[in-house]
């Protein structure tokens, strides 16, 4: 709730970032970033022997997956702040993923992250079903209970 009002607070200052001749970065939330950084820097040593192709399998539940989920889920407040600022904010803030290399990083994890055969296997799956549900075409329920 609180990360698409975030953003309100920088365009205050956001005269004074097109003054310089050097392309201008802005970082989004100081917090946000250095738990990215450091779930970056964990995701790397989980997935570092397998290539962008293959797929890593994570076990549900296991301290793999709550890494990975946290991850994600840091991400999701991130696209959630982006999508809240106005644009000429988004281009400081992807100007520094850019210069962090985080987007990179992100592409690089969900390429070893995402499943060969992405199919749906919730209880309203059927293998022999001609529309055939994958993680694409449902919605997923994230609901902490």
């Amino acid at each position: 709730r609180l990360m698409p009002e975030l953003p309100k607070f920088d365009d205050e200052d956001l005269k004074s970032y097109g003054d310089e001749e050097e392309e201008s970065a802005l970082s989004p939330p100081a917090a946000l970033m250095s738990v990215l950084a450091t779930q970056e820097l964990l995701l790397e040593n989980i997935l570092e022997c397998i290539p962008v192709g293959e797929f890593a399998v994570i076990q549900p539940l296991s301290d793999e997956f709550c890494l990975v989920l946290g991850y994600l889920l840091t991400w999701k407040l991130t696209l959630a702040f982006f999508k809240a600022a106005s644009s000429q904010l988004r281009v400081l803030y992807s100007q520094y993923l850019r210069r962090t290399k985080s987007l990179n990083k992100l592409l690089y994890h969900l390429f070893r992250l995402m499943p060969e055969n992405p199919v749906f296997s919730g209880p309203s799956s059927e293998v022999l079903n001609k529309d055939t549900k994958t993680f694409f075409t449902e919605e997923l329920r994230l609901d902490v209970k």
